[in-house]
């Protein structure tokens, strides 16, 4: 890979051009794998997990939203790519003007990185925008931001890697920091003895109780998951509400992977207060794929999940109901949080992550260190006027 220098004292122009072939779409999708050739920690999803991803058939996040698709190429070869997108549901609900990127990835050129921006700002100028911010692919409610601190370790399910030069290319061209995400990890170690006490306070609390989401009504059940989610985030910062195709979606993606004690729904006398979702890191099964599970690569994942079972999990998601936040000092989220690892280590999980987090979010990050949590990773989001 060359360097910002190399490439900007005398590489040939960059052309920055839509993915319209089946072709382009093959090379948007490969890029990072050739990109992160060299970093052990890169851990890529499946090629087929991001064509569905892109595909407005099978991802019913094009039912709110519309998005192109960007390549950059130097002397015939895909150096660099971006989506632009326009949420219609993030319109709605904040009115604000703002546009959004996602699926970045480039070489370590300058003049690469601001070509790809100005052609997402300028498709979303054209949508009506005045603003652009991200990375997003293609919401809030999956991979966001670039890795900033954390590149000595892999990323898990859900969570994007990075290149090191890519805060400060994006800063030259003109973006802002707009916040930053903290992903915590822990570790059966890390589990202070004020935890399992603060959680015993909350698991005798009159009318408390747990159970595991219920397989044969997981629709319903993810439904409740979401709900709770719904009223536990409504107040953070670019906060989307997902719709009943996405909640499909996702229960059937839940139901190829979810273990059911790893996901729990606390109830308060028979209402649904609290919940908690840690999923196997997949990322693990796919290693040494290459984004293909042809020939073989089906039975590896499939040996790797069903029967050596990934040795780290990551919880996704976590939220309290504002009216039970008061229960037992608070304790709803540190009992799903005790119990869920006590049930992993037993199964023979040894590391998990939890996150993201928004680094202004202070209960909640207070919340990951009294669990014994280390802030381990950084991610950002940024911003600019278009």
């Amino acid at each position: 890979m060359v360097s910002s220098k190399q490439a900007n004292s005398g590489a040939s122009a960059v052309q920055v051009r839509p993915v319209r072939s089946k072709a382009d779409r093959k090379q948007f999708i490969r890029l990072p794998h050739r990109l992160y050739a060299d970093d052990p920690n890169f851990r890529a999803p499946l090629d087929l997990m991001v064509r569905e991803m892109m595909s407005p058939k099978h991802n019913p996040w094009f039912e709110h939203g519309e998005a192109e698709f960007f390549i950059a190429v130097r002397d015939g070869e895909v150096v660099g790519r971006i989506s632009a997108q326009v949420d219609h549901s993030h319109i709605e609900s904040y009115d604000d003007g703002t546009g959004f990127f996602g699926f970045f990835e480039s070489e370590d050129n300058a003049d690469t990185v601001k070509a790809l921006l100005d052609a997402a700002a300028g498709w979303c100028s054209i949508k009506g925008m005045s603003k652009m911010r991200g990375p997003f692919t293609l919401s809030i409610n999956e991979e966001s931001g670039f890795l900033v601190e954390g590149f000595d370790s892999p990323n898990y399910i859900m969570m994007p890697h990075g290149r090191p030069y890519y805060d400060g290319l994006v800063k030259a061209a003109g973006f802002e920091k707009a916040i930053d995400l903290f992903a915590w990890r822990f570790n059966r170690e890390t589990l202070p003895e004020h935890a399992f006490e603060l959680s015993e306070m909350a698991r005798e609390h009159p009318g408390v109780t747990i159970r595991n989401v219920d397989m044969k009504n997981l629709a319903r059940d993810v439904r409740i998951i979401m709900d709770i989610y719904n009223d536990a985030w409504k107040d953070n910062w670019g906060f989307v509400t997902l719709t009943e195709a996405e909640l499909d979606k996702l229960a059937r993606e839940f139901k190829l992977i979810v273990d059911p004690e790893m996901c729990m729904i606390a109830e308060v006398e028979g209402k649904p207060a609290a919940m908690v979702v840690a999923l196997p890191n997949i990322f693990e099964a796919f290693e040494g794929l290459d984004g293909s599970l042809l020939p073989f690569g089906w039975a590896k994942v499939l040996h790797r999940l069903k029967v050596k079972h990934p040795k780290s999990f990551r919880v996704i998601l976590l939220g309290v109901r504002e009216e039970f936040r008061r229960i037992a000092f608070g304790g709803l989220s540190v009992l799903l949080y005790t119990t869920i690892y006590q049930r992993a280590y037993d199964k023979g999980y040894v590391e998990a992550e939890a996150g993201w987090t928004l680094e202004d979010n202070r209960a909640i990050n207070q919340g990951m260190k009294l669990m014994g949590g280390e802030q381990y990773k950084t991610y950002r989001l940024y911003e600019k006027e278009i």
